[in-house]
């Protein structure tokens, strides 16, 4: 039953002859969550039709890891716009089997649609199905790109990388609290030279968030680690306050205050 059903959708969309219809057929394919289904589900992210590309991706992060190795193996790296929605099939999905390609698309695909998507998947990598011995490895490469990333001449990337490592130092509090403690820094020095308001409130953002995680694990440890690590938490967010109170407001009044940071803040939450 199943494989006649998975023939009949996959025929569908192989038929398909108009773009309402191809998208209906996508939509349909996905939604059956077949493993049979992957091999059209993925030819779909070239097809020139962005809701049916849409579909793909979810039906491809449904059916999970079993899609990883032929998102690999059949991405076409001719068309920039199929690789785009297989990295976001493959971020979504956060199987460390696709880790190499997102470093090497999040560094160096020409489209900045790839290396957005690529950057933002490297924060949602699941870490817990690398062997350990692999681990630390893995997020030392994740860490050098997204701090490499996060200086990309396009702001998206930027803005991704930015959630991204939020996502990496959350998941290092614990285990490697320099690395942690060295994203902090980063987002420090990045909002000195950042030119995006938006990409400086997606900064700030992270920058609590990690600060609120540490605060939330700390109070969990045994007091002879919080006294270890407590030091260095309230000293990054007392540098955190004296960056913000250093900022030189716009005049009272001035309308571009209250437009700008309504924009941030909403684009930041988006």
């Amino acid at each position: 039953m199943t494989a006649n059903l998975a023939q009949t959708l996959i025929r569908a969309v192989e038929e398909a002859d108009s773009s309402a219809r191809l998208l209906e057929a996508v939509e349909q394919l996905s939604a059956a969550r077949l493993e049979a289904a992957i091999p059209t589900l993925i030819a779909a992210l070239g097809y020139n039709n962005p809701g049916a590309a849409v579909a793909a991706v979810e039906g491809l992060i449904e059916i999970g890891k079993p899609a990883v190795t032929p998102l690999i193996e059949l991405l076409d790296g001719y068309n920039y716009g199929a690789r785009a929605w297989a990295i976001r099939a493959l971020a979504g999905i956060g199987d460390p089997r696709g880790l190499e390609m997102l470093l090497d698309a999040a560094k160096n695909d020409f489209s900045f649609s790839v290396r957005r998507g690529a950057a933002r998947g490297l924060g949602t990598i699941a870490w817990e199905d690398l062997p350990p011995e692999q681990l630390q490895s893995a997020q030392t490469q994740v860490l050098e790109t997204l701090l490499q990333v996060s200086q990309d001449h396009q702001w998206v990337v930027r803005y991704a990388a930015v959630t991204a490592l939020q996502k990496l130092a959350i998941a290092v509090a614990i285990s490697h609290t320099d690395w942690a403690m060295q994203i902090i820094t980063h987002f420090d020095r990045q909002v000195e030279s950042e030119d995006n308001l938006t990409v400086i409130a997606r900064i700030w953002l992270a920058q609590r968030e990690i600060q609120e995680y540490a605060v939330e694990v700390l109070d969990k440890q045994t007091a002879a680690t919080v006294s270890t690590l407590d030091i260095d938490w309230q000293a990054t967010l007392e540098k955190l306050y004296a960056r913000k109170r250093q900022e030189q407001p716009l005049p009272e009044g001035d309308p571009r205050k209250f437009r700008e940071v309504a924009a941030a803040i909403a684009r930041a939450n988006a």
